[in-house]
């Protein structure tokens, strides 16, 4: 049984790799599947399947792209991820949602950049989008900036000084409720599933009554496998998933170079999501 991971992300978003580059490792690396599922775009996903369709026609080795997508909401004080498997990503009216968040997104950059500037960085938005040219800016390149400006001495510090929620820098953006994101998917024919659920660090009550509510919205799926789950971790969610009706998905998140050591299919070495999962999957659509 081959492995698929239903979890990545270009440098359409926050990744390193192009949406071809991501195609050609995941077949190196053996995967029967992969999923781009960037943050709020799904600007890399025509170039990925045109380039696992082009492999195929030529006769070489190719792999499945599903396109995908996840959707960063707000759940009270928590950031709760929502990932999108096989979505309708060209029609119009999704296209029109997505602008809306990537305008949320532009004005709140603008502000963190001049919360930046007065604390002496000399950035911009305009420079970073120079630097990150057609990707949807997060905090991660604001991270790389400061590293490689020399204002910080690692990434990690970025965060912890600047750009962290409780830091007097950060600006928090406009988003959309999980629930919200669930019908979204739904309406564009998609597969909604619920990202990394121990990465919240809600509590057992809470989750539940998370999990219970998104379920009510349409919620088909948890991710029960994911690169730093404990095996604790992954028995607690596919209970879960047993409690709710709710199908297993996984992913590694894989990010490139933007975290390091982590990599495509096996996150930091255990992690394996079987086919056998995507399957299910497929049957439910």
């Amino acid at each position: 049984m081959k492995a698929v991971d239903l979890h990545t992300h270009s440098n359409k978003s926050d990744g390193s790799y192009s949406p071809t580059e991501l195609v050609d490792y995941a077949i190196a690396k053996g995967l029967s599947a992969v999923a781009l599922t960037d943050h709020d775009t799904t600007d890399g996903l025509a170039e990925a399947i045109a380039h696992a369709e082009a492999l195929t026609q030529a006769g070489l080795p190719s792999i499945e792209v599903i396109p995908g997508i996840e959707f960063s909401t707000k759940q009270e004080d928590k950031d709760v991820h929502i990932v999108g498997l096989y979505i309708a990503y060209d029609s119009p009216a999704f296209e029109a949602k997505l602008q809306e968040f990537v305008d949320s997104r532009t004005g709140r950059n603008i502000k963190m950049c001049r919360n930046l500037r007065e604390a002496g960085i000399d950035i911009t938005y305009e420079k970073l989008q120079e630097r990150n040219p057609d990707a949807v800016i997060t905090r991660a390149h604001y991270a790389s900036y400061l590293f490689e400006e020399g204002y910080v001495r690692s990434r990690s510090e970025a965060f912890a000084r600047y750009l962290g929620d409780h830091t007097k820098y950060f600006v928090p953006r406009e988003k959309v409720t999980p629930e919200q994101a669930v019908e979204l998917i739904l309406q564009v024919g998609g597969i909604p599933i619920l990202a990394h659920p121990p990465l919240y660090h809600m509590g057992k009550e809470r989750l539940d009554r998370l999990v219970s509510s998104l379920k009510d919205a349409g919620l088909i799926g948890i991710e029960a496998f994911y690169s730093t789950y404990t095996n604790q971790d992954e028995r607690d969610m596919i209970n879960l998933a047993d409690k709710y009706d709710l199908l297993l998905s996984g992913g590694s998140d894989f990010h490139g170079a933007n975290k390091p050591n982590l990599d495509l299919g096996v996150g930091y070495g255990k992690l394996f999501v079987s086919e056998e999962y995507l399957t299910k999957i497929k049957e439910k659509l």
